[in-house]
């Protein structure tokens, strides 16, 4: 099985620094370790910013992942291949018992599942192997007859022939045979001749000879004139009669209705739960074409391959994808404060007190002695530049704007344009909705009892900022509604005179936010001049006023 690639994924309603930390420094990864793939992933959707960045360096968009829990795709699926459904019951049997497995899947030529039969399936109809009509009724082939009885053929073509009579046999006397015997029947005799010439005379489709038992040449060429196969076997005339009916193709015994199947995207703790509520014991998985590739089973779950993730640009659960408790963190690179975030194991911790994540991660290229190329040049540029609103938050460090002026040259843009061009297409809200717009840069706080979301757009002409404000002004009780939040502020900076207008929802809000900054508030609106870092400026004074609030 290929090694699954670790992947590095930054916080929910991805940022350009979430994004770009993430493929960036999964490249890093990659060189300095290529036997541990690493591949950038996002935990929602891009914002116009970021799509620009990616298109104007020609950068592959990250593969989504809203949820990191365990799917069946990380446990050990069992590849047990599928089977024909014109096998025998005693061949099912023997797969089952050599392979210790108590289920076949049954498929046809294109993989696609027919049915399933279990062990349990085969012990029925065995102990219900006494109708003589059964192969018949099932439409028995001749080769199952001869596999299951070790068979070879003297007489006739048996190749798509089925049976068309009963089983018989054949060990009394010749006047109770003819008795007995019906034209098209299967009669299973010893190597009497005269048993065998009752049978041909009572046009028997088939004569099986049971011990090795010699057949006359005469026989022979009545049975050619009569169009009866001949059939000879080791087996004894008793052991013949008891194990025929395994011919039985498994088809007529399989269960076709209300499957139960996994798909590589079930949940294993849905998975689970179904497995709790039937005595199945294999389940078949299908593909995402649909195309069955094999069974797992309770004692599979205990095999979890958890995903293994790098956590860029976000430490605390609240901001990390869905499923973050079941998958397994083994780093963490990020800038902001250090929030809750459990993990099972020691892990490789980096947080530095600069303005972006990717200056960071800039860092790290240097120290390992990586070339940045001009693709990587520019991401980690486009990140620093959102993230310190072109040097202009306090957040920005002097280590920020040297990195970012280094990279400018890698990447071989102008600084000053370049970022004016991005912020723009980054402000730009025409054909969004409103939900669309608030997502684009949002996430959730926690100060003890409290939970609040800060969302936060960042816009260099007036006109983007209001036609944002318009749509996303309306929308916040919605989404405070559906979150379950205690309060949501959405931040609307004013790049280029470094202030923001500041709008709320929740019971309270207006009072938080007037007695926190010292700010008036009209219709749900604050202004707050030179506030520009939802990081610096917001948080830490928003958490410490929850803070004295609750004790």
């Amino acid at each position: 099985m290929p090694r699954r690639a670790i992947k590095v994924i930054g916080h929910r309603n991805p940022d350009t620094d979430s994004i770009c930390s993430a493929i960036a420094y999964s490249r890093l990864k990659n060189i300095l370790d290529p036997d541990r793939p690493c591949k950038p992933c996002r935990a929602g959707l891009l914002n116009r910013e970021t799509e620009f960045v990616l298109d104007y360096f020609q950068v592959p968009v990250p593969q989504l992942y809203t949820d990191v829990s365990p799917h069946i795709r990380d446990v050990d699926i069992r590849p047990a291949e599928g089977v024909d459904g014109e096998m025998s019951l005693r061949r099912a049997w023997m797969i089952m018992r050599d392979q210790e497995l108590d289920t076949l899947c049954i498929v046809d030529q294109d993989q696609d599942l027919l049915g399933v039969i279990t062990v349990k399936d085969v012990a029925t109809a065995n102990m219900g192997g006494t109708d003589p009509y059964t192969l018949q009724t099932a439409k028995t082939s001749y080769r199952n007859i001869i596999d299951i009885l070790d068979g070879t053929v003297l007489v006739g073509d048996v190749t798509d022939k089925t049976v068309e009579g009963r089983i018989i046999i054949g060990a009394g006397s010749v006047e109770q045979m003819e008795r007995a015997i019906s034209p098209g029947d299967v009669v299973i005799v010893s190597n009497r001749s005269e048993s065998q010439l009752a049978a041909l005379e009572m046009d028997a489709d088939c004569i099986i000879v049971c011990n090795d038992g010699k057949i006359p040449r005469t026989i022979c060429m009545l049975a050619e004139e009569k169009g009866c196969t001949v059939i000879t076997t080791s087996i004894g005339t008793y052991a013949a009669g008891q194990i025929i009916s395994q011919a039985v193709p498994i088809r007529h015994f399989m269960t076709t209705k209300d499957l139960l199947t996994f798909t590589l995207h079930t949940p294993v703790e849905a998975a689970t739960k179904v497995m709790a509520t039937v005595r199945f014991r294999y389940f078949p998985v299908l593909d995402d074409d649909g195309k069955y590739i094999g069974v797992v089973s309770r004692r599979n779950m205990l095999n979890l391959h958890r995903k293994q993730l790098i956590l860029v640009d976000h430490n605390e659960k609240s901001q990390a994808v869905e499923g973050i408790d079941q998958a397994e963190v083994l780093e963490i690179i990020d800038h902001h404060r250090i929030g809750a975030m459990e993990t099972d194991s020691p892990v490789y911790f980096r947080n530095v007190p600069v303005g972006c994540t990717c200056t960071i991660v800039y860092q790290m290229y240097q120290e390992n002695g990586v070339e940045i190329d001009r693709s990587t040049a520019g991401l980690l540029l486009s990140a620093i530049l959102s993230d310190t609103l072109m040097f202009r938050s306090p957040t920005c460090t002097p280590i920020d704007e040297r990195a970012a002026r280094e990279l400018a040259k890698l990447a071989g843009v102008d600084l000053e344009a370049y970022a004016d061009t991005m912020f723009e297409h980054g402000g730009d809200v025409s054909g969004k909705t409103a939900a669309e717009v608030f997502n684009g840069d949002y996430k959730i706080f926690t100060s003890g009892e409290i939970r609040f979301g800060v969302g936060q757009g960042i816009y260099m002409t007036e006109k983007n900022r209001k036609a944002a404000q318009a749509l996303v002004g309306p929308y916040l009780p919605t989404a405070l509604e559906k979150q379950g939040l205690d309060y949501i502020f959405y931040m609307f900076t004013d790049a280029r005179n470094s202030n923001t207008e500041l709008l709320m929802a929740g019971s309270g809000a207006e009072e938080l936010i007037a007695k926190t900054f010292s700010a008036a508030v009209q219709e749900g609106v604050a202004l707050l001049p030179g506030v520009v870092s939802r990081k610096k400026q917001m948080i830490p004074l928003l958490i410490n006023a929850l803070k004295l609030e609750q004790e």
